[in-house]
């Protein structure tokens, strides 16, 4: 895809505004699942972003992915329920694309990278209500920026009635 110019999902915390008019690619699911993909970007601008996102709606989302953030590329994760935190951990010599994956157990979401698709690294544990459909699917923005172009590669959502017994 092409990443729409001007575009971020944000409320609130720290920078006092709420913008939430990103692309957003999604299907409804209930109960626990895993979600993965593959992204790949030609970040060029602060702050261009893809990855996953989770949503119950505009007020209660997870956005996770790579952000470009100081000319590095940053895995970022930003948790919102009614206001948005962030978080963002420097990826050492600036991949060419990773891996995210999302999983959703009961109350919580753990938020993985890998840059092989075999060894998952855990990068967050969020508090997200459960028992409620949520959205999830491909998001992106460039808030500073022009757009750039995004790579979305084997998106995949499992149920997974058993992922707390490994």
């Amino acid at each position: 895809m092409f990443v729409t110019p001007n575009t971020d999902f944000w409320r609130k915390t720290h920078y006092g505004f709420t913008v939430d008019d990103g692309p957003f690619c999604y299907l409804e699911v209930g109960g626990e699942f895993e979600a993965k993909v593959k992204i790949t970007g030609e970040y060029k601008n602060r702050f261009d972003q893809m990855g996953l996102m989770i949503r119950k709606d505009e007020k209660n989302w997870i956005k996770t992915g790579i952000e470009f953030v100081n000319n590095e590329i940053n895995l970022s994760a930003v948790v919102t329920i009614k206001r948005s935190d962030w978080s963002i951990v420097e990826l050492i010599d600036n991949p060419k694309s990773v891996w995210l994956k999302v999983i959703r157990i009961e109350d919580a979401i753990q938020i993985m990278y890998s840059i092989n698709n075999q060894d998952f690294i855990l990068m967050r544990l969020a508090y997200f209500p459960e028992n409620t459909p949520v959205m999830v699917g491909l998001t992106a923005a460039s808030p500073d920026g022009k757009g750039f172009q995004a790579l979305f590669e084997n998106f995949e959502i499992t149920h997974t009635p058993d992922v707390k017994n490994g």
